[in-house]
Formats: C-alpha cells, sequence, structure tokens
C-alpha cells in the first residue's frame, strides 16, 4: 500500500512496510527558508528563459547524471530538474549559475577525521574540522551542513543539517565557526553535540560528492 487515507499514511523503507499517522509539517518560514525558496524559484523561471538548444542540452544530458533512490533503482532527473540541482550548488559554492549541461567530472572524496568545539560562558569560542585532505582539491569547494547544539542522547540529526557555508582547509584543517555562528548563534552547553557534514562541489559542473559526516561533543575551552 502507498499514499493517504484519512489520517493514516501508508509507505515503505528498507524494512519493509509500515503505516504512520498523518501529520501536518511545521512551516517556520525562517529568512533562510524564503531566500532558499526564492532561489529555487528564480532558476525555474530562468530554466525557462533558456533557448530551445539551451533546454535540450538539459534534457539530452540529464541521462549522465543517473542516482540510486531510497529502493536501490537507477532513477533520472528532468532537464529542468538537473538544472536546477547543479545550479543550486555552484550558487553555494559562490560560482555563477551555467546555461548549458556539462559533462560529469569525478569528484574525489574528503572525509571529516575529527570535530573540535569548545564554550566558554555558554558561547562557542571554537569549531575546527580535520579533514582527509591538507587543503580542498583545485576545481572544487568544500561545502558545510551542520546542525544546531544537539543533546548527546540524540543521534537521528538527518533533517537538522543546515547548508552553512564553503570553507577552505589548511594543513587538513578548517575553521568553521564563524560561519557556524552566522547560521545558529554562538548559544551552547557543555556535553551537547554538533554534527557536521562536507562534501566537495565541482566548480566548473555543480556535481556534489557524497558526503562525509562526523560529531563533536563541546567542551570547555581551555
Amino acid at each position: 500500500m502507498r499514499n493517504k487515507l484519512n489520517g493514516s499514511v501508508a509507505s515503505k523503507n528498507r524494512y519493509g512496510s509500515y503505516l504512520r499517522n498523518k501529520v501536518t509539517p511545521v512551516n517556520p518560514q525562517t529568512s533562510y527558508q524564503q531566500a532558499a525558496r526564492q532561489q529555487l524559484g528564480a532558476l525555474s523561471s530562468q530554466y525557462r528563459g533558456l533557448t530551445q538548444s539551451q533546454r535540450l542540452s538539459w534534457i539530452n544530458g540529464a541521462p549522465n547524471f543517473p542516482f540510486t533512490d531510497i529502493f536501490g533503482d537507477v532513477r533520472y532527473l528532468s532537464g529542468q530538474t538537473l538544472y536546477v540541482k547543479l545550479n543550486t550548488n555552484l550558487i553555494n559554492a559562490g560560482q555563477a549559475a551555467i546555461t548549458t549541461a556539462p559533462l560529469p567530472v569525478g569528484v574525489p572524496e574528503l572525509a571529516i577525521t575529527g570535530v573540535a568545539a569548545a564554550v566558554t560562558a555558554g558561547e562557542l569560542t571554537t569549531l575546527e574540522l580535520g579533514v582527509s585532505e591538507t587543503t580542498v582539491p583545485a576545481g572544487f569547494a568544500m561545502a558545510v551542513y551542520a546542525t544546531p547544539p544537539t543533546p548527546a542522547s540524540i543521534q537521528f540529526v538527518k533533517n537538522r543539517y543546515r547548508f552553512i557555508g564553503t570553507a577552505t582547509a589548511t594543513l587538513g584543517s578548517a575553521d568553521i565557526l564563524a560561519a557556524y555562528i552566522a547560521r545558529f548563534g554562538a548559544g551552547a552547553e557543555l556535553g551537547e553535540q554538533i554534527h557536521v557534514r562536507v562534501a566537495l562541489i565541482s566548480t566548473s559542473t555543480g556535481q556534489q560528492g557524497t558526503p562525509s559526516g562526523a560529531a563533536g561533543t563541546i567542551v570547555a575551552d581551555e
């Protein structure tokens, strides 16, 4: 069974079929949420304004960017969806949007090797990542996603990640404190955890690589 019936929703995940209560998601209408919607609307409008040959390049190029869904099936985006997806990544990486579908490139892996977080008087003073490469590879930007400070008892945080910006790496370390505070504020408590994910984005195609994640427990700054 699939879909909604009265107050119930039937669906399926990797463990099998299930039934849950239908809920209406909370819509916080934050400035970040509204900005993301405006960007989505702007890119969709720009796609419609492309020339016929440019739109065809995205339609014909979509099979070059397959993805695997949660059921393990290979899927393909529409030309418009591919345009929006790649250009959203490019804009997040500080690059200009592209009008013609690119050819895919290989995206190297970048792993988080550790998260160091510290507070003084209830405010974050340190938030640094250890990464597997000395520097971010040329032709790529490191996108950073993070959660607000979260109790250590909460481990399912997938829906709490937010894009906070891009970061550079120096000698295998990346300081993300300023970007984090700009997104979530400085308030934090000892013992809470901050979950972070990073992924490389090609600055020529907008492809985003497989994200790497880790969590750091907030300690007292010494």
